[in-house]
């Protein structure tokens, strides 16, 4: 484990999604360690004291108010930085200690008082993608499944049959949906036979990925959810480009593919191949409900049983998965 993992386990970590906590309050001038907590004591009682703010290879000078503690600082950092900080990876803010000659971690509730040289560091900790799914920490992803789509996308019938017996899975578990429409004012709306009864959101949009502002605020909403269930059309242009965009966030996504296709198979298979090279599961329909439901004892086993009885469409789909 390096400095910064064990240094995730002792001091505070910052997740840029949500405002930081100050608790205790320290004063900032010179460093010394007492009783493993850091005592810094300065006399300037100026309002606006320098900061250097470091990221990465960068360094920018700022100020920041006398007795400013963590939710100021992280709040200066996306001010000079927001562009290229990911908001959804853990930081740990580090003190530069002339005394060590290097950056020390500064304990929760710190305040500062004295100028000084401070930076964000993300926290390099790989996780393994195990795939596992349980209905409180999942999103299905529904992805314009569109009227005028109908006669240009292979097996389109099939997809939208598979995507109606997701859609009311999400409903028996309480799985929070989200709809997105592809210019719907040129393209049309959801197609008829998917029933979104319940759903969370239904957004238009000329992007291609369904990662928009609306639905970043919505994740943040559900802080529990670490998967995404994806599904709808194109794999090759809108589906591929929401799963990049997902697991650069740090999500794990599942791919139905029983309920994607696009105009060409040959897009199709590629994109697939390309996407479980990076770290997205491909998966089925039928995979992914009794995953999330995982016991035959589950309450809601018998409702997912039913929806699962008639097999998923055999069509050309899963042959050139």
């Amino acid at each position: 484990m390096d400095g910064e993992e064990a240094g995730a386990d002792r001091h505070h970590l910052v997740n840029m999604a949500e405002k930081p906590v100050c608790t205790a309050q320290v004063n900032v001038s010179c460093v010394s360690q007492s009783n493993s907590c850091i005592s810094i004591v300065g006399s300037n009682n100026s309002n606006s004291v320098p900061v250097l703010f470091c990221f990465s290879v960068f360094a920018r000078p700022s100020s920041v108010p006398h007795g400013s503690g963590y939710e100021v600082l992280i709040q200066k950092f996306l001010s000079l930085y927001g562009d290229q900080i990911d908001m959804h990876r853990k930081f740990v803010v580090q003190l530069f200690a002339e005394e060590w000659g290097q950056y020390i971690d500064l304990p929760k509730g710190f305040i500062i008082s004295e100028r000084c040289k401070i930076r964000l560091v993300p926290l390099q900790i790989q996780l393994t993608t195990l795939g596992n799914l349980t209905p409180a920490s999942t999103v299905f992803f529904c992805c314009d499944m569109q009227e005028r789509f109908r006669p240009a996308i292979k097996y389109f019938g099939d997809i939208i049959s598979v995507g109606q017996r997701l859609l009311q899975g999400a409903r028996i578990l309480g799985i929070p949906v989200i709809v997105t429409e592809q210019y719907p004012k040129g393209l049309g709306g959801t197609v008829q036979e998917l029933d979104l009864t319940g759903v969370k959101l239904v957004l238009p949009k000329t992007k291609f990925s369904m990662v928009l502002p609306e639905v970043e605020a919505a994740l943040a909403e559900l802080p529990g959810v670490r998967s995404v269930v994806l599904f709808g059309v194109e794999t090759h242009v809108c589906i591929q480009q929401t799963a990049l965009d997902l697991i650069g966030r740090g999500v794990e996504v599942h791919i139905v593919a029983d309920a994607t296709s696009s105009r060409s198979m040959m897009d199709r298979m590629f994109a697939l191949e390309r996407l479980a090279r990076n770290g997205i599961i491909i998966t089925t329909s039928e995979a992914i409900l009794l995953q999330l439901v995982a016991d035959k004892d589950h309450p809601k086993f018998k409702e997912i049983q039913n929806l699962i009885k008639a097999s998923a469409p055999e069509s050309g789909l899963l042959s050139k998965v």
